[in-house]
């Protein structure tokens, strides 16, 4: 047979531009037919500053080429003035996965020919949009981010004073749950004024660490060690933290009221085992609650990075990397996880086993998975909230396929073949037997 002439695929887009935007420049590629051969394409490429006036220039240039769409690679946070900026205006914007549009070998990586490259696949249909937040939830996101960030330096702030007692061999850290409640803040208040009797200190002592006067004696015997150097140190570490507890009760209190409209599917997320106000907070203003952006919950559980490692089947060079997703979301999962490893409910139940198995650290990826996909079922259906199967479903499911299982064999003993089929339920107001015939 000789060379048959095909005819080329229809382009996904008759306009577009690509955007491949950096710190104080864009460089910007439109792709448009050609005035001379409806067939082939017609390219130019500008620069572009990144500023208003840049990107409304941008903008203008758009409109007198009649491109209603524009792609950038989400590089860093360059992109997020220009896109914000030209979604403004009207364009749709897409943002491309930089492992969706990688360099390819031989093709130079320069910021003209990587915008060409990007409108070049963006009219071929060959980007899939990745996930921007709504406006209203992009302001959301900033407070609950900012308070994680807070969270996490407090905490490294409450280790430099643990290590700083250590150092001048108190070991309070060891008799204590909390270091930071009320008994260890009074002892740390007392040390820095200058107390360094041990019997003294250990009388501070309130709640149930009354009953640990003598281990508190024996941890703080070398007192004497804590110099005036020491004491001004935790002083400067203990302000520290009473300011970013301070401004996490800020934060706290402005998402209370940004998130205030959303209210029911905060008590959806609440619902769940292990979910509390501030997991239910993080979580809503990272996905927001229109479900629709996520097609099932394996979407929602992919795009945080909740899904197991990759495992193909060809030589792969060193061990499977983690997941990679949105990592605030995944923060969230991993507390939730542990907490609801805790409860006595099916998703209780379905950590421990896993943790007995796996390990931990697998549990609580594979947990979050599950807890994701709930969360997207119960925010996609407004009113539902969560209904658990209890700490023994696993248990009922297996003893289930045992009963199945002997009864099959029992039946092909005797020369049947059985064919299985679960009986349907019955529809509401309908009676679950069958009437006489």
């Amino acid at each position: 047979m000789g060379v048959e002439e095909v005819k080329d695929e229809p382009l996904y887009r008759g306009r577009v531009c690509g955007i491949d935007v950096g710190k104080a420049e864009l460089y910007a590629t439109i792709r448009v037919p050609s005035d001379s051969n409806p067939a082939r394409r017609a390219s130019e490429t500008r620069r572009f500053a990144t500023t208003k006036r840049g990107v409304l220039e941008l903008a203008g240039w758009l409109r007198c080429w009649q491109v209603p769409a524009v792609v950038m690679e989400a590089t860093g946070d360059y992109w997020k003035g220009p896109f914000y900026r030209l979604e403004a205006e009207g364009f749709e914007c897409v943002l491309a996965d930089a492992r969706q549009v990688k360099n390819l070998p031989g093709r130079p990586k320069r910021d003209p020919s990587d915008s060409a490259w990007l409108a070049a696949c963006f009219e071929r249909g060959a980007v899939t949009a990745c996930f921007v937040a709504a406006p209203e939830f992009r302001l959301i996101r900033l407070h609950t981010r900012y308070r994680r960030d807070l969270t996490e330096e407090r905490t490294r702030e409450k280790n430099r004073a643990e290590k700083l007692l250590e150092s001048a061999a108190i070991k309070l850290s060891s008799v204590l749950t909390d270091l930071h409640g009320v008994t260890g803040r009074d002892i740390m208040g007392h040390l820095i004024a200058g107390e360094r009797d041990p019997r003294a200190l250990a009388q501070l002592a309130r709640g149930r660490a009354r009953a640990k006067i003598s281990e508190l004696v024996a941890a703080l015997e070398g007192a004497e060690f804590f110099t005036a150097e020491h004491a001004a140190l935790l002083r400067t570490m203990l302000d520290r933290i009473d300011q970013i507890d301070a401004g996490i009760a800020r934060l706290s209190q402005t998402i209370e009221q940004l998130l205030a409209p959303w209210e029911e599917q905060l008590q959806q997320a609440e619902s769940m085992p292990g979910w509390r106000r501030r997991s239910a907070e993080d979580a809503l203003a990272e996905t927001g609650p229109d479900m629709t952006r996520f097609p099932t919950g394996a979407h929602l559980a992919s795009w945080a990075g909740r899904t197991p490692l990759e495992s193909s089947s060809g030589q792969r060079k060193g061990k499977a990397r983690a997941k990679k997703g949105n990592r605030y979301l995944a923060a969230v999962t991993g507390e939730t996880a542990v907490a609801a490893g805790k409860t006595q409910t099916r998703e209780g139940a379905r950590y421990r086993r896993l943790a007995r198995r796996r390990g931990k650290p697998k549990a609580q990826v594979a947990l979050g998975n599950t807890q994701l996909k709930v969360y997207h079922a119960l925010l996609s259906h407004p009113g539902t909230r969560y209904q658990d199967l209890g700490p023994d479903y696993y248990e009922r499911q297996r003893d289930t396929r045992r009963q199945i299982a002997h009864h099959v064999g029992k039946l092909g003993a005797l020369g049947f073949e059985v064919t299985l089929c679960r009986i349907p339920e019955p529809e509401p107001g309908e009676s679950a037997t069958t009437p006489a015939a």
